[in-house]
């Protein structure tokens, strides 16, 4: 396992990393328009951390492709 992230992803994992990419990057926006319609506190805070994790797992992924665009 170790030697193919050495060799880079292949062509389906990279197909597949996008796609997975471009529904986060929906469930991102999607998260940021509701919390500016939440009036709850608590729940402004949950959307809060979800855009938090939702954006580092993006930025991981972004390092994993960045490699593979080469």
């Amino acid at each position: 396992m170790m030697q193919s992230a050495q060799q880079g992803l292949a062509l389906h994992e990279t197909l597949e990393l996008h796609e997975l990419m471009t529904a986060k990057t929906v469930c991102l926006l999607e998260a940021k328009a509701r919390q500016q319609l939440a009036q709850d506190p608590a729940l402004k805070a949950l959307i809060q951390t979800d855009i938090q994790n939702t954006t580092q797992a993006l930025n991981e992924m972004q390092t994993i492709l960045s490699p593979a665009a080469k």
